[in-house]
């Protein structure tokens, strides 16, 4: 049985910054894609940021750019996002998911992905 849980989440500052932790277990990730995704009070799911496991190429939506890392870390099982510069906007719950296939990470579309965990809540202050 696949589980993702994801960790880290919190209140800051704006500016501040936030390590969000996705722990895998039940699912191999070899080859296939994970990602990060956020949704807001009233506002639709958004991807954030993908990671294809082969080959570890990175995807990241224009309003994060330079500001989130994705990466993982295979030998822990676990899928991280680095958020830096945080905005209000950001203020979220943040959910990790993960793809059976990986056909198309640039796109950051939740249809893509299979299992999903529960979320964590970011919350960042002006």
């Amino acid at each position: 049985q696949v589980q993702l849980v994801e960790s880290g989440g919190g209140s800051v500052q704006a500016g501040g910054s936030l390590r969000l932790s996705c722990a895998v277990s039940g699912y191999t990730y070899s080859s296939t894609c994970m990602a990060w995704f956020r949704q807001a009070p009233g506002k639709e799911r958004e991807g954030v940021a993908a990671v294809y496991s082969r080959g570890g190429n990175t995807y990241y939506a224009d309003s994060v750019k330079g500001r989130f890392t994705i990466s993982q870390d295979n030998a822990k099982n676990t899928l991280y996002l680095q958020m830096n510069s945080l905005k209000p906007d950001d203020t979220a719950m943040y959910y990790c998911a993960a793809a059976l296939r990986c056909s198309r990470p640039w796109a950051l579309l939740d249809i893509d992905y299979n299992y999903w965990g529960q979320g964590t809540q970011v919350t960042v202050s002006s």
